[in-house]
């Protein structure tokens, strides 16, 4: 059955005499959560935003509880349904749940202010691309005292050793945090800094535009055509959505369209001077 490779790796866990724990996404799973909460004593479990700089921000956080009973009725159902990227379960020595939690605060805020973000290492498939992705040698700065943790990988489930637990540093340069994105992350990133940019500078058109068309269909298929056309520099990417808005029905006239052999940067720049000729910027 789908839970038994995680139920095998609890019961082996705890023959070890380790501490077994759930980390939890309090945010999608909080009744869950609430279940849990009534279940544990106050030193079984501990909320990772607590004691943090965004402590406010608790009840929509990640909380660590310790698992006393592998086979407990709440445990068995989130094993059964990992799809739902409920987090993931690790072990610690006894006692160490404190030093865990301590551990992903350290790590939790990235950033300078004011483009500070939050590190979701409780989303289980953060964990599996961080893993996949980092040396052996990395594991131990990554995964601080956590003796084992057992994920959802998207396909199956599956377990990581610490080589060398214990309590780290957080690196100057996290080679978690440059996980490559994954092609939809990427295309999501585009689309965000996409809107970000229309509604900072060209809020009005952009609302013209949304009067006539679904404006998320049409950003879509404009980033699609960039995609294309292997437009990718803000400088192109800011062009081409810029010059979208401003063409007649959003339609962009023939001379857009690529040539036969003519790469990315000498199509951006015969479409840029073509553009200004016709708008009447530049001598063509």
């Amino acid at each position: 059955m789908t839970r038994s490779f995680p139920h095998r790796w609890l019961i082996e866990q705890q023959r070890l005499g380790h501490a077994l724990c759930v980390v939890l996404d309090s945010e999608n799973e909080h009744p869950m959560r609430q279940t849990l909460l009534k279940s544990h004593r106050p030193d079984q479990y501990l909320s990772i935003y607590g004691q943090t700089p965004i402590a406010e921000l608790g009840d929509a956080g990640p909380f660590v509880f310790i698992i006393e009973r592998p086979g407990d009725e709440s445990i068995n159902e989130l094993l059964n349904r990992p799809d739902s990227h409920w987090g993931w379960l690790a072990s610690v020595p006894k006692g160490g749940l404190s030093k865990l939690v301590e551990h992903w605060r350290e790590r939790l805020i990235i950033g300078e202010r004011p483009h500070q973000v939050l590190y979701r290492f409780h989303d289980n498939r953060v964990l599996a691309r961080a893993l996949s992705y980092l040396p052996v040698e990395a594991y131990p700065s990554y995964l601080g005292p956590a003796l084992s943790v057992c994920y959802w990988q998207g396909m199956a489930w599956t377990s990581t050793r610490n080589p060398a637990p214990g309590t780290y540093p957080v690196p100057d340069s996290p080679l978690w945090l440059q996980v490559p994105a994954t092609p939809q992350q990427a295309t999501q990133a585009r689309l965000l800094n996409a809107r970000r940019f229309l509604l900072a500078e060209h809020v009005q058109a952009f609302a013209t535009l949304a009067e006539q068309q679904d404006p998320e269909m049409w950003l879509r298929a404009t980033l699609d055509q960039a995609g294309a056309w292997h437009w990718q520099t803000p400088e192109q990417l800011e062009f081409l959505l810029t010059q979208g808005l401003q063409a007649p029905a959003c339609s962009l006239a023939s001379y857009w369209q690529v040539r036969p052999a003519e790469k990315p940067d000498e199509h951006f720049e015969r479409v840029r001077l073509m553009t200004a000729f016709w708008q009447g910027d530049a001598p063509l």
